[in-house]
């Protein structure tokens, strides 16, 4: 059974201008999926409609037996609890430290005022310092994240959203900051991930040639359309310029 299915899914910005078209697809248990595209395919609002960053116009997102798009507030939130993101630039607190950023994946589970006042249990505490030491920068726990690399943020930022004990990971171009080296540990702790956790995992991506290393499946968007849907062996050089409209070589020189 899927854990994730997107039913004609549709979103315009403006009346006349659909950023997403009739989007169908799922995503099963511990499924690493990448979705590709150029600039402007929809990449980034397809992630954000699933956890209703942005609102959808009409469609359906069943998430464990739940439509997210009919659920109300308080719902929502206990649904997002289920479903971890992760940011291209991060979207840390950067005068806070590795550790209490982490721990802000748990606001989830807190009512306001534990929020504000940073109440965690000690459990929850243990939790944060393991995934630090499973990332590998259990070092940084009391630095401030404004004084890490790139890639050691954005490793927080898999913290945050594995604190949250998620079932579904959003990763809306979590490599496309950073360096080669960098790009390799964070797809390779991803990939782990869903392998080990059995966490499912989308992930936008504009090389091609990493979603073809990593993914289990590749979806393929060009102007709001899911143009390419299958393996990453059947995503071949007709299919890359069906998605992209040019040759291989070129994609990779861009």
């Amino acid at each position: 059974m899927s854990l994730l299915q997107v039913k004609d899914l549709n979103k315009s910005y403006q009346t006349d201008t659909k950023v997403l078209k009739n989007i169908n697809f799922s995503a099963g248990t511990g499924e690493f999926l990448s979705v590709i595209g150029p600039s402007g395919a929809g990449k980034s609002t397809l992630l954000r409609c699933i956890n209703r960053l942005v609102q959808a116009d009409k469609g359906e997102i069943l998430f464990g037996g739940q439509d997210l798009l009919k659920l109300r507030k308080k719902e929502l939130r206990a649904a997002r609890t289920n479903i971890g993101m992760i940011f291209q630039h991060y979207n840390l607190v950067p005068r806070l430290t590795v550790i209490e950023n982490v721990l802000h994946g748990r606001f989830g589970y807190k009512s306001t005022l534990q929020g504000v006042l940073g109440r965690f249990s000690e459990e929850e505490k243990e939790r944060a310092f393991y995934l630090l030491e499973k990332l590998g920068i259990e070092a940084h726990a009391y630095k401030r994240c404004d004084q890490l690399s790139g890639g050691q943020q954005q490793r927080v930022g898999i913290c945050r959203a594995l604190i949250q004990n998620p079932k579904l990971i959003l990763c809306d171009e979590p490599i496309a900051s950073l360096d080669p080296h960098s790009s390799k540990v964070i797809m390779d702790h991803l990939k782990s991930i869903s392998e080990e956790m059995g966490i499912t995992c989308i992930v936008n991506l504009h090389q091609v040639e990493v979603a073809q290393s990593y993914s289990d499946r590749i979806i393929g968007l060009n102007n709001g359309s899911i143009v390419f849907d299958g393996s990453n062996f059947q995503l071949d050089q007709l299919y890359i310029k069906r998605v992209y409209g040019m040759e291989t070589r070129e994609l990779i020189t861009v």
